[in-house]
């Protein structure tokens, strides 16, 4: 039984993640220091998706839904439970690919705008 509770974990740390990458770079605009963490995770994130490596954690959460006593999947993190969950079970490395875009294209403008913010309260 703990090993499907730290499998479980394992999901909710893998969305976490996710969810800091879309959207870590709202969060870096109110507190400069998450710039440091950010940042690299997002580039994580992209190196993950363009060259279709999979994640640490996904192995990680198979070997421990194993020793539960469950299966585990086949692929990767993102097709298994996000992309069922975003198109209904329609999944493509192009959907991923333009996933990997909508990052890249949410945080720029969330920096553009901490970047614009900032040059007005500082003019040179």
């Amino acid at each position: 039984m703990i090993y499907v509770l730290l499998s479980d974990g394992v999901v909710l740390v893998h969305f976490a993640f996710i969810a800091f990458v879309i959207f870590g770079g709202w969060l870096a605009a109110r507190w400069r220091w998450v710039v440091w963490l950010h940042v690299p995770g997002v580039l994580w994130a992209i190196v993950v998706e363009a060259f279709n490596w999979g994640c640490p954690l996904t192995p990680l959460e198979n070997t421990l839904r194993k020793w539960g006593g469950e299966t585990g999947y086949e692929g990767d993190f993102v097709a298994h439970y996000v992309l069922p969950v975003l198109y209904a079970g329609v999944g493509s490395r192009g959907i991923q690919v333009a996933a990997a875009v909508i990052v890249v294209v949410v945080n720029m403008t969330a920096y553009a705008w901490m970047f614009a913010r900032r040059s007005a309260a500082n003019p040179p």
